[in-house]
């Protein structure tokens, strides 16, 4: 399996591949990607309340750190200590045209690529990006100057401190990070209202689980998508929520 992040390739191999020929496989791919200029191995799976993962260098230029483009956007970021999937190019876009006009709130907004696309292709909007991760708010801050964004602001710091300081309402608010041990839609719906869109994330072998664990009488369900692949029979699902 491979994920290309800019100029950074991360291979997953099936076990029993020895370093010898995890060697040969990325060197090949150097010689047959100009565009790749660094392999690296993904050691381990993502984990802890920041979503990293552990990567062992292969071959090439000795970083970590790479531009990436997607829809028209840039994004800097170090693929070790910032979570990003490539793989949510689609659902990145398909939100960012979801959204026409008003306040938009992206919770574990990472590197900021819903709140960048979203600003980007609705310059009317007014994006709050919020997200835990030092380092990823760093790139986030980057990357809207790198994007030569002026409707967007970074929020550093966690949901639960930072939502009961904001005196607004969202029109929208993007929950991108799935399989946390809080739904955290009651914080969500704090900063929300009538009528308030709130696109929700969640990982389950089926949508009914996750229906189950995000009962709310303040919540009507508009639609259920399953928005990709994790784990045989284990899914991404994506759920377009109303608050009424």
């Amino acid at each position: 399996m491979i994920d290309a992040i800019g100029k950074i390739a991360i291979l997953k191999f099936k076990e029993g591949i020895s370093s010898k020929e995890k060697k040969k496989i990325a060197l090949n791919l150097l010689k047959t990607q100009s565009n790749i200029k660094t392999v690296l191995e993904k050691a381990e799976k993502v984990k802890g309340r920041l979503r990293t993962i552990k990567t062992k260098y292969l071959a090439g230029e000795k970083t970590k750190e790479t531009i990436y483009k997607e829809s028209g956007c840039l994004f800097k970021l170090n693929t070790d200590s910032c979570y990003f999937s490539p793989r949510l190019s689609g659902e990145r876009l398909e939100i960012a045209s979801k959204i026409k006009k008003g306040k938009v709130l992206v919770l574990f907004a990472g590197v900021g690529p819903f709140s960048i696309i979203i600003a980007k292709k609705n310059p009317q909007v007014k994006v709050t990006s919020v997200e835990l991760g030092k380092e990823c708010c760093k790139y986030a801050k980057e990357n809207v100057i790198l994007n030569r964004l002026n409707n967007i602001r970074v929020i550093p710091g966690d949901v639960k401190k930072v939502l009961p300081k904001l005196k607004e309402k969202f029109d929208y608010i993007v929950m991108p990070r799935p399989q946390l041990k809080d739904t955290f839609l009651e914080d969500a719906l704090k900063v929300s209202k009538k009528n308030t869109i709130i696109f929700y994330y969640d990982f389950s072998s089926n949508p009914e689980e996750i229906l189950e664990k995000i009962k709310n009488k303040r919540l009507k369900v508009l639609s259920i998508k399953k928005a990709g692949n994790i784990a045989p029979y284990k899914y991404r699902w994506r759920l377009d929520l109303k608050v009424i």
